[in-house]
């Protein structure tokens, strides 16, 4: 818009994914994990049963979802839960957390048939029914708006979008984040203050009741800074900034300043999403199911998934994080894991 004032990126973005979901195909651009293969929601699945159990088996207890796509993730753990895990089946109460009308059509499609009970749609995770819950999020946090702000030699300005451009103003009002990281002069910190709220309100939740949340983004954990805004736009590399509403804005999630904002919860993790899954037995799956299978059969269930869980492919740059309440089990694939926040806090620029 000619003329128009500066817009804070935080609100640009907000204002462009919400156009984003609303009127396009996000996964005409993007896959995630679940798209690649039915074992990434299996192997979940499993550690949904196994984190109930850990839970003391609560009868009726939220199975819920945060960003849920087409509900393939769900569909798949659903599926699994009532064959391997039918009493974790029938106790699930499936909400999930979806403002797009046309996505949650699609997930109503996705899911028919597969929950014993009736599945409900609600706007935020702060909506979402008090009791026992387990919370997935997967390729949620990194669609939350973000604000930039670049280190002066006095203090911080705030990166705004003119245009298809930035231009930087000086900052006026600080939200919570990582402002103690040693960032270099000119260099750009990133935080996230949708992202923390979730944090905080997961957190204060499983105060009051019991509850465990797995979180997996791409993104980083440490003392870390540098810009991470994308956009992808039929499939390819786009500018953030230009036609908005037309491209998917994503930035790397900060699970260090996450960990910090969920007080009175415990945090594990860190680790990647390669260490997850392999310590909860994709491989083991991905062997059992390319097992007499044709060849071409066989080698596409095995590339799967090294896509998913190899270093240089999906392992690495995604990472998880569980939350849980105080007292609860270390849920599985964390028991070799370190407490959030104690990873080291040496400062660095953040390349992905």
């Amino acid at each position: 818009m000619s003329g128009a004032a500066p817009e804070r990126l935080d609100r640009f973005m907000a204002r462009a994914n919400a156009a984003y979901y609303a009127g396009r195909d996000p996964f005409a651009d993007f896959i995630t994990a679940p798209e690649i293969s039915q074992m990434f929601g299996e192997i979940l699945g499993a550690w949904v049963a196994v984190t109930w159990q850990g839970m003391g088996r609560p009868d009726p207890f939220i199975l819920a979802e945060a960003g849920p796509g087409r509900g393939t993730l769900m569909a798949d753990m659903t599926r699994l839960l009532a064959r391997v895990a039918p009493d974790c089946h029938g106790a699930a109460r499936v909400h999930l957390v979806e403002t797009s009308p046309r996505l949650r059509d699609v997930q109503r499609a996705a899911l028919a048939g597969r929950t014993a009970h009736p599945v409900a749609w609600h706007e935020t995770i702060a909506a979402l029914p008090e009791g026992p819950m387990i919370l997935l999020a997967n390729e949620f946090l990194d669609a939350l708006p973000i604000r930039q702000f670049v280190r002066t030699e006095t203090g911080w300005d705030e990166r705004f979008v003119e245009g298809v451009g930035f231009v930087t103003l000086p900052a006026v009002d600080l939200p919570e984040g990582p402002f103690d990281r040693p960032v270099p002069e000119g260099e750009i910190l990133e935080c996230c203050p949708d992202a923390l709220g979730v944090a905080r309100e997961v957190a204060a939740r499983f105060v009051r009741s019991a509850g465990t949340a797995l979180f997996i983004d791409y993104g980083y954990d440490g003392a870390l800074w540098g810009d991470t805004l994308q956009a992808l736009r039929d499939g390819q590399p786009a500018w953030p900034l230009a036609d908005p509403g037309q491209a998917d804005l994503t930035a790397h999630v900060d699970f260090a300043a996450f960990a910090r904002a969920a007080v009175g919860a415990a945090c594990h993790g860190s680790v990647t999403q390669g260490a997850l899954l392999a310590e909860l037995g994709l491989f083991a799956r991905a062997g059992q199911l390319a097992r007499n299978r044709p060849p071409v059969e066989a080698h596409a269930i095995q590339d799967a998934a090294q896509r998913l869980a190899a270093p240089d492919r999906m392992g690495r740059l995604f990472k998880a994080l569980a939350v849980t309440s105080p007292g609860l089990p270390v849920p599985p694939g964390f028991a070799v894991a370190p407490l959030a926040g104690t990873h080291g806090e040496e400062g660095g620029r953040h390349e992905p």
